[in-house]
């Protein structure tokens, strides 16, 4: 085993490492993810794992900014190809976000296991940040908002959002429903009358 985590560069065996962490969590649980655990599955040695990441809490924070990194991205994406009216910008995201959500259920349960940690709360913040300012951005052109007004109803889009994809993954919704609902709340939150729709 040692041979081959000589192979990898130090960024690819991280990638590797949180690719076998989200794989842990998907089967066991984030209970069942710590250092010990995802060096076995990883078919590496317990200190490069603790190079890595330090802790568990460690690895959990990677593991989350890695996931929320790829969520927004994946939305970022989808909105490059996107265009039209509110209502289509809408549902892009809404639609985008809960391709995440359904993807990586692994987010919430990460988030779940690093609650009350200092750590958690600020990276989530940032996350929050990052997320509604690429959702006010998006939505800009179709409202009339104050930029500042605008960013707060995206933050509590994003709320809502959660709510909602805690319902599809609990099976009492389904994705054309969420993606619906979604939508109808950004449309209705924008105070465009007759504007983009």
């Amino acid at each position: 085993m040692a041979p081959a985590s000589t192979r990898l560069s130090k960024q690819a065996r991280r990638e590797q490492l949180l690719d076998t962490a989200v794989a842990i969590v998907r089967g066991q649980g984030t209970d069942g993810l710590t250092l010990v655990t995802l060096a076995e599955a990883a078919g590496v040695s317990r200190p490069i794992v603790y190079d890595h990441f330090g802790t568990r809490s460690g690895l959990l924070l990677a593991l989350y900014r890695r996931l929320d990194e790829r969520h927004q991205d994946a939305t970022a994406l989808a909105l490059r190809g996107s265009a039209g009216t509110a209502s289509e910008i809408a549902r892009t995201i809404s639609a985008a976000y809960f391709v995440c959500a359904t993807d990586m259920p692994e987010l919430t349960a990460v988030s779940a296991a690093l609650k009350g940690s200092p750590e958690r709360e600020a990276t989530q913040r940032e996350s929050l940040d990052g997320y509604t300012a690429l959702m006010a951005e998006a939505l800009a052109p179709y409202s009339t908002l104050a930029p500042r007004a605008l960013r707060l109803r995206c933050a509590g889009l994003l709320g809502a959002a959660e709510t909602i994809a805690t319902e599809l993954n609990q099976g009492r919704a389904t994705t054309e429903e969420a993606v619906t609902a979604l939508t109808d709340l950004i449309v209705g939150t924008l105070d465009t009358p007759g504007k983009g729709r």
